[in-house]
């Protein structure tokens, strides 16, 4: 396992002033002064934390109750370049008997310079991840994020130097990380439960249906403008907004980090690995003939040292079950295997013959597999409760956004082999594509000008 501090070094190099353009507003002027206070403006544990919640459809809606839900916070803020879908998420936190009503905001920008917002939860389009949260470094907000942490490896190097720099908790939307029935299952691993791990694999399934776009106008309750952010300008198309342009490259990073990420974060975390050395994958988009370019079939499988190998499946539009799961994760050591589908898990010896099994300790920890605003409440609660306490304390939550960018980086490693149509050899210290100058170009991405996240 890498030394921390070795690895900082490496993904932080060329840092100087963190500003994301002229987008920034006024955030970059005074950035510098959050690093110098960060100890002073530890939130007391008596304090309560003031939430922002940026992207409401779907997921944020769902996460705005959660948040408001938890014991000393409040949601004060919810955000969303759509005016639409605020009744969602005001109606969310009213159901989570929160008193006060949040007020709401079409400009991310105007929460930066919010200096009673304590912390900021983001469940935006992905090619936002990573520049929304350099930004909420910059003006010394703490942050959640959902998976991905980032749209492209390098967004991710740039959140991890932020993190650092402002010394701000940032937690990754991972959260089986949080979940004790997964600690100990992990824990019983690492000690030996089957041996020596070897071997991981991991899977997803849906019923995705086609998708195709067609020009169109942007509605007047969406500021498409600001939709788009730091990505290059396109034209507004019908069929994108608000869930398909996952499935598209300028904005989305395919199923591979829309779920995959979740799985492969617990095969990596029970494998005890952190870079892999040979990247490649397989597939296409099979099952329909439409707008997709992202694979709706895809195989990724990672090498990683020390005899150890990774594999994750996705059939996003066919919706037969894997070892009788939505998804799930089986671990193969020399004394026998262990799966779990994020409730509980099932230890098998050599012969496939089950030992034993542990159950999840609460009924709402029931997972829900393909429910994309929340597959499982209890999981969200765990995680988000770890998060508010990790802000209190000032110490690295439980998917810290180093932790989540290992696991993040090998999907999107995964993604560019599959682009590239070939085998990605890979500096297992850093992640970084050797040989390959084509593929390297994908470590990154071209921004509309002015947005250009800098470290």
């Amino acid at each position: 396992m890498e030394r921390r501090r070795e690895f900082i070094r490496k993904v932080a190099m060329g840092s100087a002033g963190l500003v994301i353009g002229k987008t920034a507003l006024a955030i970059g002027r005074t950035a510098t002064a959050f690093s110098a206070k960060s100890y002073r403006n530890i939130i007391g544990a008596n304090e309560r934390i003031h939430m922002c919640i940026i992207g409401l459809n779907g997921r944020g809606a769902s996460m705005a109750g959660t948040f408001a839900g938890a014991k000393d916070a409040e949601v004060a803020c919810v955000c969303d370049v759509d005016s639409n879908v605020f009744s969602k998420a005001l109606k969310s936190v009213a159901d989570a008997k929160q008193v006060n009503v949040p007020r709401t905001e079409g400009d991310c920008r105007k929460v930066m310079q919010d200096k009673s917002i304590d912390a900021i939860y983001i469940a935006t389009p992905d090619h936002w991840h990573a520049p929304l949260a350099i930004m909420g470094c910059q003006a010394g907000k703490y942050w959640y994020v959902e998976k991905p942490l980032s749209h492209n490896p390098r967004e991710g190097e740039l959140a991890i130097a932020a993190a650092r720099k402002y010394n701000r908790v940032v937690q990754m939307g991972a959260q089986r990380r949080s979940v004790p029935v997964l600690i100990d299952c992990i824990s019983q691993l690492h000690k030996g439960l089957i041996g020596r791990v070897y071997f991981a694999k991991a899977w997803y399934t849906n019923m995705r249906k086609s998708n195709f776009l067609k020009p169109g106008t942007a509605p007047s309750n969406l500021n498409y403008d600001l939709w788009q952010g730091p990505a290059p300008r396109m034209p507004y198309q019908d069929g994108l907004i608000h869930y398909n342009w996952h499935w598209f490259w300028h904005w989305g990073t395919g199923e591979a980090l829309n779920n995959g990420t979740h799985e492969v974060d617990v095969a990596r975390w029970g494998l005890n690995v952190d870079f892999p050395t040979r990247v490649s994958s397989v597939g296409g988009r099979y099952q329909f003939n439409d707008a997709w370019e992202t694979p709706d079939t895809q195989i990724v499988t990672m090498d990683y040292p020390g005899r150890v190998s990774l594999m994750w499946e996705n059939r996003s539009s066919n919706g037969r079950k894997i070892e009788g799961a939505d998804r799930g994760v089986i671990f193969y050591g020399d004394n026998g295997s262990l799966d779990t589908d994020g409730e509980g898990y099932k230890v098998y010896d050599l012969s496939g013959k089950l030992v034993n099994e542990v159950k999840p300790a609460a009924k709402e920890d029931n997972v829900q597999g393909r429910n994309t605003a929340s597959p499982s409440l209890g999981m969200d609660s765990l995680h988000v409760n770890d998060f508010l306490d990790a802000v209190r304390n000032n110490r690295r939550p439980n998917c810290d956004v180093e932790i989540g960018y290992k696991s993040v980086v090998a999907m999107q490693l995964g993604n560019i082999a599959w682009r590239m149509g070939r085998d990605l050899k890979i500096d297992p210290s850093n992640a970084h594509i050797i040989g390959d100058p084509e593929a390297q170009k994908l470590w990154s991405r071209t921004y509309e000008p002015g947005w250009e996240p800098k470290v």
